[in-house]
């Protein structure tokens, strides 16, 4: 309690600590961003191997990963390594931002270069953390939101990796979602409900008229699940917001990318972080960028 008065009583202790603690939270996140859909290839090479071996069909050989040498592998286990030369990080080479500052972004021992990535979703998780504990003060707000910006970071880089949306993450962000506004939280019950519903269903029926009209797919499943579970949040009077600003973005990233030859037509560009990012936005500014947008049309 003393702890809880104390940072009511300086709400800049509070938004100093929710900034480093996001800072520490980056780094762990970084690792579930990089682990997590390791952990989910096995588990379906697993299930698939079982499926297949119960329809009589003769499976050897085991997968194999040159970055994982352990057969016990999880979000805890085993320790970081450098992925050049194997060396285990130490705790002092694993301060968020210092210590790749200190290293100038190399491996001690190998020197090889270590991705910005780490560092910037250390500084990213920081600042998320200090915005949210500067709105929102100690409330249950603040971890409501600090926790679903969390998810939505590491959906965010596990799909711009590699092109997955993982089920689990989008259900406990739609969960969270409709629990928080059950509580009372965020916004009404059945606007969140309706919001989650509409959330799917618009992006499912896109889907299968694209699908009908060109034949191709142009999203995945998970962009569906994932609009659903913002839309728990945001509610469906602003999921359109949502759409408009997340196809926008993609529309404009995927066409620099064709005109800088990094891409082609056929390419494949992942759309779950252009929704995520846009959910984040509309949760925290959709009511004034609505309000902006009825101003300039005279409503």
């Amino acid at each position: 309690m003393q702890i809880i008065e104390l940072f009511e009583l300086y709400p800049s202790l509070f938004i100093s600590t929710l900034l480093i603690a996001g800072l520490l939270v980056g780094s762990f996140l970084n690792v579930v961003i990089y682990r997590y859909p390791i952990m989910l290839f096995r588990e379906w090479s697993q299930m698939a191997k079982e499926i297949l071996t119960e329809q009589g069909f003769k499976v050897s050989g085991e997968a194999k990963d040159p970055n994982i040498k352990n057969e016990k592998f999880n979000i805890v286990f085993p320790r970081s390594r450098c992925s050049s030369c194997g060396h285990l990080i130490r705790s002092w080479e694993n301060i968020p931002l210092i210590s790749y500052l200190f290293q100038r972004g190399k491996c001690t021992q190998c020197a090889a270069h270590i991705s910005l990535r780490y560092p910037f979703v250390e500084l990213l998780t920081g600042l998320v953390f200090g915005y949210i504990a500067w709105r929102f003060g100690v409330s249950w707000q603040s971890l409501l939101y600090i926790t679903l910006s969390s998810l939505l970071i590491v959906q965010i880089f596990i799909d711009i990796d590699h092109k997955i949306l993982p089920d689990p993450i989008n259900y406990i962000i739609l969960w969270l979602g409709l629990s928080a506004a059950a509580l009372g939280l965020t916004i009404p019950l059945m606007d969140a409900f309706i919001g989650a519903l509409v959330g799917y269903l618009s992006l499912w029926a896109f889907y299968w008229t694209f699908k009908i009209l060109t034949k191709k797919e142009g999203m995945g499943y998970g962009d569906f699940k994932l609009l659903a579970a913002l839309g728990a949040f945001v509610g469906y009077q602003k999921l359109l917001l949502v759409v408009i600003m997340s196809a926008g973005v993609g529309a404009i990233i995927g066409v620099s990318m064709i005109l800088l030859k990094r891409s082609n037509r056929e390419t494949q560009i992942p759309f779950g972080p252009y929704l995520a990012i846009a959910g984040w936005i509309t949760l925290f500014w959709g009511d004034n960028i609505l309000r902006q947008y009825f101003h300039s049309m005279g409503i």
